[in-house]
C-alpha cells in the first residue's frame, strides 16, 4: 500500500521509498546512510521512518545532512544577491554563530544549545543586545532554510530581556564646544546631524547631485535612506545652508600629481567619501566634557527640540525620516508647553465643575 512504503533490491543493496506530504522519498535502505545489505535491515529502516511520519517527527534524508554552516551561507548569499545593505558586514556578525555551531546538522540545534550560546556570549562580556542579534540573525538563516525546504522544523529561538534605550541629548552649547574639537569636514557632519536629525549614514551618503542649491534643497535618494523611502529636506535653515556652502566651496582637493579634482560626494577626505570617525567624535566628546555620547544623539536631538519649538510630530517624522511614533513614546519626547497646557486644562475643568450644596450641618463644640 502507498501509505506503507516499499523495500527493494538494486545491485545488491536493500533501498526504501515511503510519502511524505504526497510526494515519493526515496533513500537508502541502512541505518549507516547505505543500501542494507538484507530486506529485513531495510524494512527495519522503513518502519523508523513510517513511525517519524505518524508521529509527526519526519526530518527527512537532505535536511538531516544540512549544516548550520550552510545554511548561514545560503543566508548571506541570499542578503547580497537582494542587495541588503547588511549584506557586507554580515559576515563579521555571522562569526560567533559559526565558531559556536560551525560543524553541527541543523536538525540537531535544540533551544537549550541555544541558550548555551548566549550563555557563553554573556561570560565573554556581551551585552544582552548583542546576544539576541547574534540569535535573530541565526533564526532568519533558519527561516530561510524552511522556506527553501532545506529544513522542515525550527527550534524555539529564545533572547534576552534588553533595556538599552539610549536617552541622550544634545544642547546647543554642548554642540559649538564639541565642533570646536573637530576636524574640517567631521565638524560639517556633526551640525548637520544636529539640524536635521538625519542618520549617519544617510548624511555620508549625500553626493552634490542630491543637492540643488539654487531650490534650496537636499534629496535623500531611497536607496541610500535605512527605510528605503527617500525624502526631500529644505535649506530654509541657515546653519544648514551655510553647511551646503562651506562643503561646495570646499569640493576641490589636490591630487599627488599637483593637478585638482572635485569631490562628487558632499561630505569627504580628498575626494573619497567620509566613512568612519569614531575615534575623533570620540575624542571631542571627551575634550568637551560629555565622554560617551553617542552621534545618534543628535538625531533625537532634533526630534525633541523640533516637538519643544511647536513641529507637528508628523512633520518632524517626515523630516528625521521616522515612520513610525515610537521615538516620542520611546524617550517620552514631548513639549514643556504641552504639559503645562494639559494642566491648566485640567484646573478650568475642574473649576467649572458645579459644587453640590451639602446637606451636612455643622455643629457646635461643646466649650
Amino acid at each position: 500500500m502507498r501509505g506503507d512504503g516499499r523495500v527493494f533490491e538494486r545491485g545488491h543493496r536493500w533501498f526504501i521509498q515511503y510519502y511524505f506530504r504526497g510526494k515519493p522519498v526515496r533513500e537508502p535502505g541502512g541505518l549507516d546512510g547505505r543500501g542494507a545489505k538484507s530486506e529485513a535491515e531495510a524494512r527495519k529502516r522503513l518502519k523508523a521512518r513510517l513511525k517519524e511520519i505518524y508521529g509527526d517527527r519526519f526530518i527527512g534524508p537532505q535536511a538531516e545532512r544540512v549544516t548550520v554552516d550552510e545554511i548561514l551561507d545560503s543566508y548571506s548569499a541570499h542578503l547580497k544577491q537582494k542587495g541588503a545593505k547588511s549584506a557586507p558586514g554580515m559576515d563579521s556578525k555571522l562569526k560567533a554563530v559559526r565558531d559556536h555551531f560551525r560543524f553541527m546538522r541543523a536538525v540537531d540545534i535544540t533551544t537549550d544549545q541555544l541558550r548555551t550560546f548566549i550563555n557563553s556570549r554573556l561570560a565573554e562580556g556581551k551585552a544582552p543586545a548583542t546576544c539576541n542579534r547574534s540569535v535573530q540573525y541565526l533564526r532568519a538563516a533558519f527561516r530561510l532554510a524552511q522556506k527553501e525546504g532545506k529544513i522542515l522544523r525550527l527550534p524555539y529561538f529564545p533572547t534576552l530581556r534588553e533595556n538599552n534605550v539610549r536617552t541622550g541629548f544634545f544642547e546647543r552649547h554642548e554642540i559649538e564646544t564639541i565642533v570646536a574639537h573637530l576636524p574640517k569636514t567631521i565638524d560639517d557632519i556633526v551640525r548637520f546631524g544636529y539640524c536635521s536629525g538625519w542618520r549617519r549614514g544617510e548624511i555620508l551618503s549625500l553626493r552634490w547631485e542630491d543637492v540643488d542649491r539654487d531650490a534650496g534643497e537636499v534629496r535623500l535618494r531611497a536607496e541610500a535612506s535605512k527605510t528605503g523611502e527617500g525624502r526631500c529636506l529644505p535649506l530654509e535653515i541657515g546653519e544648514l545652508r551655510d553647511v551646503i556652502e562651506r562643503r561646495w566651496a570646499a569640493r576641490e582637493y589636490s591630487l599627488p600629481d599637483g593637478t585638482s579634482g572635485l569631490s562628487a560626494v558632499v561630505f569627504h577626505r580628498q575626494g573619497r567619501p567620509v566613512k568612519d570617525f569614531k575615534r575623533v567624535w570620540a575624542a571631542a566628546c571627551t575634550a568637551a566634557k560629555v565622554p560617551g555620547r553617542l552621534f545618534h544623539d543628535l538625531r533625537r536631538s532634533a526630534v525633541r527640540d523640533m516637538i519643544r519649538a511647536g513641529v507637528p510630530q508628523a512633520v518632524a517624522q517626515r523630516i528625521s525620516g521616522h515612520k513610525t511614533a515610537s521615538i516620542f513614546n520611546r524617550y517620552n519626547i514631548t513639549s514643556d508647553t504641552d504639559k503645562r497646557e494639559a494642566l491648566r486644562k485640567l484646573e478650568a475643568y475642574r473649576a467649572s465643575r458645579p459644587v453640590p450644596a451639602s446637606n451636612v450641618v455643622a455643629m457646635s463644640r461643646p466649650s
